[in-house]
């Protein structure tokens, strides 16, 4: 059937069979289908929709439009954890060494930041010497050595979702819950996965800034993974605010080394917890959620879940002295307060404002071509629900230039909002789907 056939199937909001959809993707991914045929289709599918099944075969074409790893010579289960990207999540650095104590095989291919959110592979190429650029056997050795492995995506994995991303970006059809499933689960199962647990962010700081929204991506990538074989769970949790009390790659990694060591921050650990023991039950490692949590914070007090850590970062080739006196690592010039402009409770801490203060300074890339400065952001942020006094700080900013500092200063004036009333914490977990 010729491309422009199965484009206006779609137009006309007919279903596409697989065998429809894998030549579409085959084609497009070895150039016989030309870009402007693929986003023809893309837009169709953006207002058209697919059904569950048109999702799966979409998942499974991109899948397999390159190298799916090997994996069966890890004996562990093999479980990973993706989150749909916020302020301050460093998560999956605090995650994946935690989960590997407990038995758990983690080969983690993680992504970069674009826009406000920030990247895992980032933040660790802020420890010196840390490679995310690892071949295959080199990552599956890694695993095989320590249990977890952070790397990023290779050309050769999910090539058609690296092509058709940038696509997407440029002709107004990201916003596809579709699309966005496809994207995802294309990547992290071409990983090899027995299972993936999904952190799917809902708020300010959020791709998804509608609940709804954020729910109804949840249950398309829950229902695709499941349709595909994979143990799949979902977490739906706020990004109102930024998680932890940083935002910025050094900074997020010295509050990762914290965390790792019994001190991290409340909310943080709160996440990390949620979806280790999500990982630890998907795995049959635990039965419940309070016997997961025991043995997750065993490894947390007994120091195995730093030791994995350091273990990774050095057999990654980072510099595992600069985790162990964080002050070797990149440093700002310049460190401001952001003094309280009045004393009360703090009601608002705006994820997305922030994470523009940082984008500001230098933190993150507004085009795939920029240069990150790893040592840039704000660290020390005040929670919502916290008392505070007039002239402390709200945060302090971490900065290179002194105008990219006047510029964010103005901004994170805006993001805080401070009442008489005494505030609640919001919640974190706002619904888990099984």
């Amino acid at each position: 059937m010729l491309p422009q056939w199965l484009i206006e199937k779609k137009r006309d909001g007919q279903a596409l069979t697989p065998d429809e959809i894998r030549g579409f993707i085959a084609g497009f991914t070895t150039g016989t289908i030309p870009d402007y045929q693929m986003a023809a289709l893309a837009m169709a599918i953006f207002f058209r929709g697919m059904t569950a099944d048109e999702t799966a075969a979409l998942t499974e074409a991109m899948m397999r439009s390159g190298d799916v790893v090997d994996t069966s010579a890890l004996t562990a289960p093999k479980i990973d954890k993706h989150s749909t990207g916020g302020i301050g999540d460093k998560v999956s650095l605090v995650l994946a060494p935690l989960v590997a104590c407990c038995g758990i095989a983690v080969p983690m291919i993680s992504g970069r930041g674009l826009g406000i959110t920030g990247g895992t592979l980032d933040k660790l190429e802020a420890i010196p010497g840390y490679r995310t650029d690892l071949g295959t056997r080199e990552f599956l050795d890694v695993v095989a050595r320590c249990g977890c492995s952070i790397i990023g995506q290779t050309d050769r994995l999910a090539p058609a979702d690296k092509k058709l991303y940038a696509l997407r970006d440029v002709t107004g059809t990201v916003p596809s819950i579709p699309l966005i499933t496809a994207s995802i689960m294309s990547k992290k199962l071409a990983a090899g996965l027995d299972g993936l647990v999904l952190d799917v962010k809902c708020g300010r700081g959020a791709f998804m800034k509608e609940r709804t929204a954020a729910t109804a991506l949840a249950q398309s990538l829950v229902r695709v993974g499941r349709t595909m074989g994979k143990k799949i769970s979902a977490v739906l949790t706020a990004m109102d605010q930024p998680l932890g009390r940083t935002a910025g790659n050094a900074l997020e990694i010295v509050e990762t080394c914290e965390a790792l060591q019994g001190r991290g921050p409340a909310d943080l650990m709160e996440v990390t917890l949620k979806l280790g023991s999500k990982m630890l039950q998907l795995a049959g490692l635990a039965h419940s959620c309070q016997s997961a949590h025991a043995l997750l914070a065993e490894q947390l007090h007994s120091g195995a879940a730093w030791r994995k850590w350091l273990e990774m970062v050095r057999l990654q080739g980072g510099d595992g002295a600069a985790l162990e006196d964080t002050t070797r690592l990149p440093r700002a010039r310049l460190i401001e307060p952001l003094p309280a402009p009045q004393s009360g409770c703090v009601a608002q801490a705006d994820a997305e404002l922030i994470g523009r203060a940082c984008l500001m300074l230098g933190a993150g890339r507004t085009k795939t071509t920029d240069t990150v400065d790893h040592a840039v952001g704000v660290s020390h942020l005040v929670k919502i629900g916290e008392q505070i006094e007039r002239g402390q700080p709200l945060a302090l900013l971490h900065a290179n230039d002194a105008d990219q500092l006047t510029e964010a200063r103005a901004l994170m004036q805006t993001a805080f909002r401070i009442t008489q009333e005494n505030v609640d914490a919001p919640a974190l977990i706002l619904e888990e789907l099984m």
